[in-house]
């Protein structure tokens, strides 16, 4: 318990002395009257307004049960609602019943609505467009099924197609025939089905030179050889499959081809399969390819092209032409693509080849002043990890797109604990200086830790530098979020994996970017660990939900529940007396421009911040940045000269907060950034 006063005001020493006489005459046979005069007094204090305007205050929200949620992702809109999504919410029940939702919700008039939601969005990736739509791409295609739970082998089947002349379709439930099966037991004829849509480009011609030797060859056989030929190249891509027929003699262990059932002639020989590895193992989650925009103003999806590549888990970051960069995630069979990255075209509404890298699953990624990308290391870590080939896809440092070339970044303490990693872009954004919270090794046996570290993105030799440790010692899972006041709000994670043990922190901090040390906050009520989210409000509030706990109690032996109340923080800046008012302005501002705002206490200003809205899941957000806006004022005229750099603000949507000079911000003014005519 912090910041209780003393002397104590009247009615707190009425309330003490009264659970002291509880206490003294109970003590012996009834210490839970003990604790309940001592919740008394805490309940009593934490509502003090001297309390909250030092620690800031909590309150809890019960939705009504018609339109709670388990909120896995959430997006701050433009016009202040909160897109939540859950999809399935981690419930293979709901998966298998196709029962998937999303949630609109005002937290200011407490408005909801249920989003009619067409796919498995759960574990997707998302981003703000510059017209406020949000991107919402991949998801869900298949739930994970543990060794123990496997009945009938399965695997990535390569499947093939060699004809130059058309494109190939492969829909679910495409039965591919083994063609020689192993262990010796049959010829050819076990049967395997696909779980997914394929659509294969036709096989590329291309021309290519002799070799030296095959010119040579020709020669001595009296031939004279073109300078070229035409090969065909086929195009390929993976499916998982499952053998159609259950138990271990339908594993496949050495290459094998696979026919196409129903398919004969030249389309049954140009379209075919190839896999070595169908097994009884373990099978993880799949992703989806599909894409979808969703529209404020309507309040519906609107379904767009989807990706190249099925993507669980990826990381969408916003680009300054208004595309969006996306990377990584697990495909369509389960396993960490390659690095095949891709570039969502808002304009077109389609999608391209972007650089190829791999990197773990949601990772953290940030853009520079330099036009750069920074990769804090932190990820979501879901998926295979094998040392040998994933732990380059952890490594911190910058990734020039223009030339596909990764620097690594030195200096981070525990390199291995970067799995559910909190990174901050530190406010304000043009000190380019990046913190990390905590994190923990890869899966449920991984090391946890308490580290902090800064680095200077600007600075002639970046590095990470360790900060101090942070107040709740070891945590994963920790919800970091910039405040219009410079400060970082840090609160929730756990100790554990997913909360066991109940390990939950009831804990929150203030992190001062300016001294680098942490203060105390007032303490949340709602444990959140595992999916879990938090988001400044243009109030200057700051909402948290969601948690996906593995167990309900310490001796983890009960069935948990998720987390579908939502607990809403209000600063100690709300508790400092009246606030700044800006009003007025153009719903549109130009990068490089200076704008007019109207202000009611002109000569109370310290600061303008133009905080970009969060969008995020698994405590990875790659949005939310705050950028100082040089101001004077004129009278009652606020004007504000927008940041001309497209890499600091990247086009889009803001929130317009001034500042006074005891750190308390005005309610924002929404803005649209966008480029100057004739600039991308």
């Amino acid at each position: 318990m912090i910041g209780i006063e003393w002397p104590l005001t009247p009615v707190a020493k009425k309330i003490v002395v009264s659970a002291l006489i509880v206490s003294a005459a109970l003590a012996m046979n009834a210490p839970v009257a003990i604790t309940f005069g001592m919740d008394q007094y805490h309940q009593y204090a934490i509502n003090q307004r001297s309390y909250k305007a030092e620690y800031g205050h909590w309150s809890v929200l019960d939705l009504p049960p018609n339109v709670r949620v388990n909120a896995v992702h959430a997006t701050l809109l433009h016009n202040g609602k909160l897109l939540i999504i859950a999809g399935s919410g981690n419930d293979v029940n709901n998966f298998k019943a196709g029962s998937f939702k999303t949630l609109l919700w005002d937290p200011v008039t407490g408005s909801t609505k249920l989003i009619p939601t067409p796919v498995d969005m759960f574990c997707s990736g998302h981003s703000q467009l510059i017209d406020g739509k949000v991107l919402v791409a991949g998801g869900t295609l298949r739930f994970e099924v543990l060794k123990a739970n496997v009945k009938n082998a399965g695997g990535a089947v390569l499947v093939r197609n060699e004809d130059p002349n058309k494109p190939r379709k492969v829909t679910k439930g495409t039965v591919f025939v083994a063609q020689v099966f192993m262990r010796g037991q049959l010829t050819g004829g076990a049967e395997y089905v696909s779980d997914d849509d394929l659509v294969l480009p036709p096989a590329s011609k291309v021309k290519k030179s002799y070799t030296v030797m095959e010119i040579a060859a020709a020669k001595k056989r009296g031939r004279k050889l073109p300078p070229w030929h035409t090969i065909v190249v086929r195009s390929q891509q993976a499916v998982f499959v499952q053998a159609a027929q259950p138990g271990g003699s339908q594993v496949v262990s050495t290459m094998t081809q696979f026919k196409i059932k129903g398919l004969s002639g030249n389309d049954g020989r140009t379209l075919y399969g190839m896999a070595d590895n169908i097994n009884m193992n373990a099978q993880e989650y799949q992703g989806v390819k599909s894409a979808y925009e969703f529209n404020p103003d309507a309040e519906r999806y609107e379904q767009v092209a989807p990706m190249q590549y099925a993507r669980w888990y990826p990381t969408l970051s916003p680009l300054p032409d208004g595309k969006v960069l996306t990377v990584s995630g697990l495909d369509g069979t389960g396993a960490l693509g390659p690095g095949n990255n891709e570039y969502y075209n808002p304009k077109t509404k389609s999608w391209s080849a972007a650089p190829t890298r791999i990197f773990a699953t949601y990772p953290s990624l940030f853009l520079t002043t330099e036009g750069t990308i920074f990769y804090s290391g932190a990820n979501g870590g879901s998926g295979p990890v094998d040392k040998k080939t994933d732990h380059p896809g952890r490594t911190p440092g910058f990734w020039n797109l223009k030339t596909n070339t990764f620097q690594p970044v030195p200096g981070l303490r525990q390199p291995d604990s970067v799995e559910t990693m909190a990174t901050v872009l530190l406010p304000p954004a043009q000190n380019q200086k990046v913190a990390v919270f905590g994190g923990s090794g890869p899966g449920e046996q991984g090391t946890v830790t308490s580290r902090t570290a800064t680095i200077d993105l600007a600075g002639p030799n970046p590095h990470f530098v360790n900060g101090p440790d942070l107040p709740a010692g070891r945590t994963r899972y920790l919800n970091a979020v910039t405040l219009p006041d410079d400060t970082v709000l840090t609160t929730g994670g756990s100790h554990e994996y997913r909360g066991k043990h109940q390990s939950d922190i009831l804990r929150a901090s203030f992190y001062h970017p300016d001294s680098n040390t942490f203060t105390p906050a007032a303490d949340p009520t709602v444990g959140r660990d595992y999916h879990t989210e938090a988001l400044l409000l243009p109030d200057g509030r700051v909402v948290t939900m969601g948690s996906n706990p593995l167990f309900a109690d310490k001796a983890d032996t009960v069935p948990p529940t998720f987390e579908q109340r939502i607990e809403i923080y209000s600063p100690p800046y709300l508790y400092h007396g009246a606030r700044p008012i800006v009003s007025g302005g153009p719903p549109q501002v130009v990068l490089g421009k200076t704008e007019k705002f109207a202000t009611t206490t002109p000569g109370n200003i310290a600061q303008v911040r133009l905080i970009r809205p969060s969008s995020v899941t698994h405590v990875t957000d790659v949005q939310q940045r705050s950028i100082a806006v040089p101001f004077q004022v004129r009278g009652t005229d606020l004007e504000l000269a927008i940041p001309g750099n497209p890499d600091l603000v990247i086009p889009g949507w803001y929130m317009v907060f001034a500042v006074d000079k005891k750190g308390t911000p005005s309610i924002a003014r929404w803005v649209q950034v966008v480029a100057p005519k004739g600039q991308v």
